[in-house]
């Protein structure tokens, strides 16, 4: 029967598999975000359910880059009641492209999605039009589960068969991870966890790399440290042209 041991040695497991499988795909992540930034284009990032907490973690964040914009989907966003609403959602043939075409996106953005299983219409018809707007797609997903499901969009296509780059986050198919001989359903996903730890990696990279080419990179501080509001402030104002989220 597993233990709390058990998990957190998985996770351990997964996150070096990412540092052996994923490092290439990380970096060229990186690279697009580098790009972006010296290009003075714009970042966004988008996930629908539970995967809309990579979202959360990479926007207005003590760390994180400041330029980093959430795609707004009240109906998608974990708030909305009653819960099962969002699973309809997704699944709505033509809301992904108005979310898209509501996003303030320009050819040589790029759009950071998450998505674990990769085949709900949302996220399809979202990426879709945004390719179609000449922006770059950074996917994080996971491509075993992906391809043990089908499509639910009209294309047929997966997430991981469309983005410019994909990160495959290596979990279970259908997400929970520890088996419990009592239950048919396993138990505690790892999609968050490794997610979390995959855009970080990514943020750093795109640090390292920005400060490399002698870039300025809007960082910012948590609101919680006393300069902290005075010098998130500052940010906003100097990067105002790529910030929407104010």
């Amino acid at each position: 029967m597993p233990s709390l041991k058990d998990y957190l040695n998985h996770l351990t497991s997964l996150l070096e598999m990412i540092e052996r499988e994923e490092a290439s795909a990380i970096e060229k992540a990186a690279s697009l975000w580098v790009q972006a930034t010296k290009d003075k284009q714009n970042i966004f990032a988008f996930g629908a359910s539970h995967a809309g907490i990579l979202t959360q973690e990479l926007f207005y964040r003590a760390g994180g880059l400041a330029t980093i914009n959430p795609v707004e989907a009240p109906s998608l966003n974990l708030a909305v009641r009653p819960i099962t609403h969002t699973s309809m959602m997704e699944r709505l043939l033509g809301y992904g492209t108005l979310l898209a075409q509501k996003t303030p996106l320009k050819p040589g953005d790029v759009v950071l999605v998450h998505s674990v299983s990769g085949r709900n219409t949302v996220m399809i018809d979202f990426v879709l039009e945004a390719q179609k707007q000449d922006v770059q797609v950074i996917a994080i997903t996971n491509v075993t589960y992906s391809k043990s499901v089908t499509s639910r969009h009209p294309s047929g296509k997966r997430l991981f068969e469309l983005a410019d780059v994909v990160i495959d986050n290596h979990g279970d198919i259908g997400d929970a991870s520890m088996p419990f001989p009592e239950l048919s359903q396993k138990v505690a996903p790892t999609s968050t966890v490794i997610g979390s730890a995959i855009v970080n990696a990514i943020l750093v990279e795109t640090v390292r790399q920005a400060l490399a080419l002698g870039l300025k990179v809007p960082i910012l501080h948590s609101a919680n440290l006393d300069d902290g509001d005075d010098y998130n402030q500052a940010l906003f104002k100097a990067f105002k042209d790529h910030i929407f989220y104010l």
